[in-house]
This record gives structure tokens, C-alpha cells and sequence, in this order.
């Protein structure tokens, strides 16, 4: 039953590779804004969010000592994602969802270009320490060519290392990391990624369905606290779009629907 309601769910809308906006009648239960709203606060005001962050980045200042005592013929270079990863975009998330609304190109656009973004806690510090090892910091994100300065700008604010064109990697024509990953890996030897999304780690889990996923994450089981570091982001990410099956024209209801379908229960 769950799979022919899901089926009609995605029939119901045709695919795209774009996020587009959803709006919903404040006074109407929603999944996708109520749930939102109850996840930007807990990365806004729990303390176990703070903690998780502390964790992630103690454990990348353990592993990158480890790291740095390994010889290379190359110079040492961290991969980093950038959003909900050292930078937190938690107050755009409440700003649109307080309005009954998701994500907007325009607006998401409008918030980077501010440059005011805060930083995850123990970011700059571990960050910071790594440059004074030596390594290099390269931010690869998905944020596009007119975010540019004010995303150097943001990072330049806090002193992040490395925060220089040369060493920002923004979208460019196609959303995977892949090329990316393979220019900086010409140069340099990538001893760790960071990122709050499994695409920040490899491409072997884009576009999958959940079930994948999961598969795709118990293969790099040891990577993970190792080579990998994962940072919480309990708002958005493929994680969210692979129950849309990547749909991003699914209205609201649909959306709910397949939410709901994907869940597990007694």
C-alpha cells in the first residue's frame, strides 16, 4: 500500500533538478514548515546540536594530527563543504519558515550576500589548527558565482584560513563535487572532507534513494570519524530530497504524503 501511494504521489508532478518554493497556509498543519521550524530550533537552541559540532570537530583535530605525521610528496589539503558545515544558516531557515515558506533561490542569494552568517561551534579553532600544520583548506560548496563575495566576505569575518579565490570552489554548470574533488587532488593530498551532506563526501551517494543511501554509508562505515567528518544539519539535505525521490515540484501536500509513506512503524 505504501508503494502505490507513493507512486501516485510522484506521478502526480514531473522532475526536476531545482529547488523551488513552497508556501503554506500559516494556520494549516505541514510536515515539511512544522518540521523545519522544530529542526531549526534544535540547531538553534539545544545544546546537544552545540555538543555534536564539538564532537565532529575534536575528532578531526585528533585524526589530522595523525594525519600530519604521515609523509606526503604533495601538500596536505582539507575539503570542506561550507553551509552547516563552518557556516550556519539557521536564522535564513527561520526567517523563510516563519513566513510559511521553504527555501528561494532569490532569497538564499540575498541572505549570502550579507556576508553575516555565524560560524558552527569549534569551527574556526580546529580550522585554524590546521593551518598552522600546514594544510590547506579548500571550501567546495554549491553556492553559486554571485555568492562569491559575500561568502569570502562571511568566511574573511571570522579569519577562517585559506578563505582566498584560489581556495573557494563554488558550483560552477553541475551540482556534484566530483571535478572538484579531482582538481584540488591534482595538487594536493586530501587527507579529510567535512561536509553535512553525503555528496560533500563522495558521489557514489547522488541522486540514490534512502535505501541506497543507507547502503552507500555502511560501505564507508570506517571513514566516517576518520577520513569523513559529518556535521548535524537536521533542516535540509539529500536526505530530505531522496524521500521526494528528487522531485523538487511536489507541492506541499505531496511532499507530506511521501514524508509520512517513508516512515517505519509497528
Amino acid at each position: 500500500m505504501k508503494k502505490i501511494l507513493f507512486a501516485f504521489v510522484l506521478l502526480s508532478a514531473s522532475c526536476t533538478t531545482s529547488r523551488t518554493t513552497t508556501v503554506t497556509n500559516l494556520n494549516s498543519p505541514n510536515t515539511v514548515i512544522d518540521g523545519k521550524i522544530f529542526a531549526t530550533a534544535y540547531q538553534q537552541r539545544s545544546a546537544e546540536y552545540r555538543a555534536l559540532c564539538y564532537q565532529a570537530f575534536n575528532i578531526a583535530r585528533f585524526r589530522i594530527d595523525q594525519f600530519n605525521m604521515q609523509s606526503s610528496s604533495l601538500p596536505k589539503a582539507i575539503m570542506t563543504d561550507i553551509d552547516e558545515t563552518v557556516l550556519n544558516n539557521s536564522p535564513y531557515e527561520a526567517h523563510q519558515l516563519l513566513k510559511g515558506k521553504d527555501y528561494e533561490d532569490a532569497s538564499w542569494v540575498e541572505w549570502t550576500s550579507k556576508g553575516i552568517a555565524d560560524t558552527l561551534p569549534g569551527a574556526i579553532n580546529f580550522l585554524q589548527y590546521a593551518a598552522s600544520l600546514g594544510i590547506e583548506i579548500f571550501y567546495v560548496t554549491n553556492r553559486g558565482e554571485k555568492e562569491r563575495s559575500g561568502t569570502l566576505n562571511n568566511l574573511k569575518k571570522f579569519n577562517f584560513p585559506n578563505a582566498d579565490n584560489e581556495h573557494l570552489l563554488l558550483k560552477g554548470n553541475v551540482s556534484s563535487k566530483e571535478e572538484r574533488k579531482k582538481t584540488i587532488a591534482q595538487t594536493h593530498e586530501i587527507v579529510m572532507l567535512m561536509g553535512d551532506n553525503m555528496n560533500d563526501f563522495s558521489f557514489l551517494f547522488e541522486k540514490k534513494s534512502p535505501a541506497d543511501r543507507t547502503k552507500v554509508a555502511d560501505n564507508f562505515a570506517t571513514d566516517f570519524g576518520n577520513r569523513f567528518i559529518v556535521l548535524p544539519n537536521p533542516v535540509y539535505g539529500d536526505w530530505e530530497s531522496s524521500l521526494y525521490h528528487f522531485n523538487y515540484k511536489l507541492n506541499p501536500a505531496q511532499k507530506d504524503s511521501a514524508i509520512r509513506v517513508s516512515l517505519d512503524t509497528y
